[in-house]
């Protein structure tokens, strides 16, 4: 009878032609569940990037997959997303084991063996492989930026933070571009923590020490709640820190069709992770000079690719974009593959 609920709920959210795969893989004793996500326009033999979406505490995969409805940004913008499954933990509780509660899961090392599992049955991007993840999932997100950063080409947690005591340990071989999106109103994971954080981060990538700071029009004026945007740039590597500051906003993912207290409207924290990840892949910054039919002499004074609906993006195949460029001209181009 669960079984039934769960595929009636399921049935709006996916369209013919995507797939839905709940899978399990064996890794230090255990069996370890994940569901994974194919966009329709997947193809073999073409790589696609992967994007692991890490629950919080408490909760699932499938709660994952539904609060944070990214399977639709997928299916605009082609990458598979894999959710795994947490273990309980000595309280009953699934949970990823980040150092809390004597916890001895060693899901890193899933992660690791699920990222080669999936490998070996779709054709992934190695270089575009990356980690996002709601409160207890935001903090494994940071975990695998420290730990598993040859595999990592970048992070964002939203309601979730990082131990203070890994920064002495934490030390990627590649600078980590990454984003966080928290309330100061959440009860759960206080803010507190989230400058001393953002400040590590931009100080390892050697970004600017001050953020440029711009308010996100308040769009939605019910919502209880506003937001700001913090972006610490010119790090090496082309890599940027960036923070979205819900001011009022409690433990929540903003966008959500189903708001679990004061959630932020304003923007939609799946498509600005994907909109953040995007420009990046294992070396930094992705240079448009890498599509092939593009060879204008502006590119190197190139400030950003946007689409038909001015959002940030990278060259994708067959696709109108607008270059912008630092002198304030903007080209339309066609990308070719």
């Amino acid at each position: 009878m669960k079984k039934l609920f769960t595929l009636l709920i399921c049935l709006p959210l996916f369209t013919f032609g995507q797939q839905t795969i709940n899978a399990s893989i064996n890794h230090g004793g255990l069996e370890r569940d994940y569901t994974l996500y194919i966009p329709a326009s997947y193809s073999a033999g073409t790589v696609a990037p992967l994007l692991f979406n890490f629950h919080g505490y408490t909760s699932n995969a499938w709660q994952q997959a539904f609060y944070s409805n990214f399977n639709t940004v997928a299916d605009d913008e082609g990458f598979i997303i894999v959710y795994p499954e947490g273990i309980l933990d000595n309280t009953g509780t699934s949970h990823w084991n980040v150092g809390w509660g004597g916890s001895t899961v060693d899901d890193i090392g899933f992660t690791e063996a699920l990222m080669d599992s999936i490998s070996t049955k779709y054709s992934i991007n190695q270089d575009r492989v990356y980690s996002t993840g709601m409160s207890n999932g935001g903090f494994m997100s940071y975990q695998l930026a420290c730990e598993l950063s040859d595999r990592i080409a970048a992070i964002a947690s939203v309601t979730g933070s990082m131990n203070i005591g890994w920064f002495n340990s934490c030390n990627p071989n590649h600078p980590m571009p990454i984003m966080e999106i928290h309330g100061t109103a959440d009860g759960n994971v206080p803010y507190a923590t989230i400058p001393s954080i953002m400040d590590f981060w931009a100080n390892f990538n050697n970004c600017n020490s001050s953020a440029i700071v711009t308010n996100v029009p308040n769009t939605s004026t019910t919502d209880g709640c506003t937001a700001e945007h913090q972006i610490w740039e010119n790090g090496n590597n082309g890599s940027t820190v960036e923070h979205y500051k819900i001011i009022g906003g409690e433990h929540s993912w903003p966008g959500a069709l189903f708001p679990n207290g004061v959630t932020n409207q304003d923007i939609d924290a799946s498509e600005k992770i994907w909109e953040f990840f995007s420009k990046y892949d294992i070396n930094g910054l992705i240079s448009p000079t890498s599509i092939s039919n593009i060879t204008n002499d502006k590119l190197p004074n190139l400030i950003k690719i946007v689409d038909v609906l001015g959002k940030v993006t990278s060259p994708k195949p067959n696709t109108p974009l607008f270059y912008i460029y630092e002198d304030g001209t903007v080209e339309q181009k066609m990308s070719i593959q």
